[in-house]
This record gives C-alpha cells, sequence and structure tokens, in this order.
C-alpha cells in the first residue's frame, strides 16, 4: 500500500511540473513574440508591458501607467533582415503631465528584444512616425519656448532615431 501511495504520489507531482512547465513555456513564446507584451527600460528600470500596459507602484502614493500609444513603424532597424517595430508610450504618473517616449521593438528568431526609451516630451501631441532611409523619424507638436503647460502645443518637431547596437538613440 505505501508503494502504492509512493508511485501515485510521484506520479501526480510530475503530471503537475509537466504542466506548470508547459503553461510557463506557451506564456513565454506568446510574451516573445508580442512586441506589446515586451520589456522595455524606461528611465534605467524595466518595465513589463502586458498586453501594451504596465502599472508600477510609485514611490509615493500611486501608481505610474506606462502605456502603448500608437505611432507604430515597422523597418528594419538593425539591419539583421527582419522587420523591427518602433512606437510611443506614454506615461502618467497620477500628476497633470503625460510624457511620451519611443521605443523600439527588436524582432530575433526567439521573439522580439526592447529597447531603452527615449523621452520625447511632456503633454505633446504626437503626429506620425515613418522609418526612412535607416532612420526612424517621430514628428510632433510641442509648445513654444517659455509657455505654460497649459498652452496648446503649436510648433511642429521631428526627432530622428537609429539603432545602434541595440540601443535606441536619437540622431541629433
Amino acid at each position: 500500500m505505501k508503494k502504492i501511495f509512493i508511485i501515485l504520489s510521484m506520479a501526480l507531482v510530475m503530471a503537475s511540473a509537466c504542466t506548470k512547465d508547459n503553461k510557463a513555456a506557451e506564456n513565454l513564446i506568446k510574451l516573445a513574440n508580442d512586441y506589446k507584451n515586451t520589456a522595455y527600460i524606461i528611465e534605467g528600470q524595466k518595465i513589463q508591458l502586458k498586453n501594451g500596459l504596465a502599472e508600477v507602484a510609485a514611490s509615493g502614493a500611486g501608481q505610474t501607467a506606462y502605456q502603448y500609444f500608437g505611432n507604430e513603424v515597422s523597418g528594419d532597424f538593425n539591419g539583421d533582415g527582419t522587420a523591427d517595430k518602433a512606437f510611443l508610450l506614454s506615461v502618467n504618473t497620477g500628476g497633470s503631465g503625460t510624457f511620451y517616449y519611443i521605443v523600439a521593438a527588436l524582432k530575433t528568431e526567439q521573439g522580439f528584444i526592447g529597447t531603452n526609451a527615449v523621452f520625447l516630451g511632456d503633454r505633446i501631441a504626437p503626429q506620425t512616425s515613418e522609418f526612412k532611409d535607416g532612420k526612424i523619424i517621430v514628428n510632433f507638436a510641442e509648445r513654444k519656448s517659455g509657455e505654460l503647460m497649459s498652452a496648446s502645443p503649436s510648433v511642429g518637431v521631428s526627432k530622428y532615431f537609429k539603432v545602434a547596437n541595440g540601443e535606441l538613440v536619437e540622431i541629433k
């Protein structure tokens, strides 16, 4: 009777472990193949998006929300022959500002790898993004120098980016 109990226990443990491993593998594959479920480095902190959203407890009383904004663009940013993605993230810390960043997701055989985020501005008005001549171009409107943050963005800006050694960098 004791042997049967041990054998059944071992079978149950093995079945449970296999189920957990399969679920973990399925989640890993799902996360790795979707750039909206990839981790990015924002202000030195690794932020894992899930369905394009991450909420992280702030040091004060509240949460910081990181959210896929859009303005998505595709292209081979790192010259490996595969189409990568770049898009804007909005970050809301609970105050009146909404901070915008650009990130890139580099496609590999295993899935996407997120880059660092580059800050674009606070309460800007994103317009379009494109990939041209090896550069990611982000177009948006911002306020004139010295204008109050309550003023509507009215000055057109284009910023240029590239991926160098797996890092997203602004081209000045």
